[in-house]
């Protein structure tokens, strides 16, 4: 009988310390809030694949943050000489697209309501913002599973954010599709927290490093073969109604129509004019991070340039979601 009863206060002794060694969820957050929220800025530097097309693509990313509102964001794809950096100042928010010589200017409230994995704030949000968010753990890491508020959400509803038992700071993020296959990968190379930036840092000028700026503007630049993209999504009940092909002594444009329970347009051209010059150009609507690019959405369009293709998406019974997620899922093909 003594020895039942000694096994009883070694084993309720054993789970007491294990549950003393356990941290709640809300305990997790309110040191992640304070750590990441609070903080005055952050720069970090950061690697991002993304895997919804036919082969992964690698960027690099790079972010400056001042509190309240200054933001700078470089996103270059490995390998090319290809990038755009969206700036945040005082006198709005501007994409800068070094390889087309073009600064698109927008009236926007970005990134308040549209979440982006590589911003350490926004992911502080997501984690919040779902009360339904569940957490593990593991020997070095939290891993919070939530689901995204950004571009993609109807697409990619779910992700996992690896944090650091150590560091309290994030390591990873994967963003995933319904089938919980991993779409997005973000993998966070160095984070500083409490750094601060004078407003000079984020002008939205083109990059001096890229080959002169003024000289790169002013040439001809040179893509790939035009190639018409289709959507690779497939949606039941909607169909290619029509595509034809436009073509005059200067410009070639590819317009395909669909129709049946979404209908929309998409106009594709290929970018073979001189790049502009360097005066911001203002864009209607909103940015919108497409994961490979930057473009422009309203209501009823989304505007982006990809792969030396300027697209044109317009919808007059589709959500800015679903535009977002036809435009995701554009791929170069010889299909018909």
């Amino acid at each position: 009988m003594r020895s039942r009863v000694f096994a009883g206060i070694v084993l309720l002794l054993v789970l007491l310390l294990a549950a003393c060694g356990e941290e709640s969820k809300e305990d997790v957050l309110k040191k992640l809030s304070t750590k990441w929220v609070d903080t005055k800025g952050y720069e970090l530097d950061a690697k991002m694949e993304i895997s919804t097309g036919s082969e992964p693509r690698l960027y690099e990313v790079s972010v400056w943050h001042t509190k309240p509102e200054f933001y700078r964001v470089k996103v270059s794809q490995t390998g090319e000489d290809v990038s755009q950096t969206i700036v945040r100042n005082k006198e709005g928010v501007f994409v800068i697209t070094p390889t087309l010589g073009k600064t698109y200017k927008f009236q926007s409230d970005w990134p308040e309501k549209n979440s982006q994995a590589y911003l350490i704030g926004s992911l502080a949000q997501d984690i919040k913002a779902d009360k339904d968010s569940v957490m593990t753990e593991n020997e070095k890491s939290y891993v919070f599973e939530t689901k995204t508020r950004n571009s993609h959400q109807k697409m990619l509803p779910t992700q996992k954010i690896h944090i650091s038992k150590k560091t309290l700071l994030p390591t990873k993020v994967s963003i995933l599709n319904d089938q919980k296959e991993e779409q997005i990968s973000i993998t966070f190379d160095k984070i500083t927290l409490g750094t601060s930036r004078s407003a000079s840092d984020y002008k939205a000028d083109m990059p001096s490093e890229e080959s002169n700026g003024k000289e790169t503007a002013s040439a001809d630049v040179e893509y790939p073969v035009f190639q018409t993209h289709y959507p690779a999504l497939q949606w039941e009940g909607v169909d290619k109604l029509d595509e034809k092909v436009i073509k005059d002594e200067t410009l070639e444009r590819v317009i395909l129509t669909y129709g049946g329970k979404k209908e929309f347009t998409i106009i594709q051209t290929p970018i073979t004019k001189k790049a502009s010059d360097l005066v911001p150009v203002f864009a209607a609507g909103d940015p919108a991070d497409l994961g490979f690019a930057i473009g422009a959405i309203t209501d009823q369009s989304i505007s982006w340039e990809q792969n030396g293709v300027q697209f044109f998406l317009a919808s007059d019974s589709m959500s800015r979601e679903e535009m977002i997620t036809v435009a995701s899922s554009m791929q170069a093909s010889d299909m018909k």
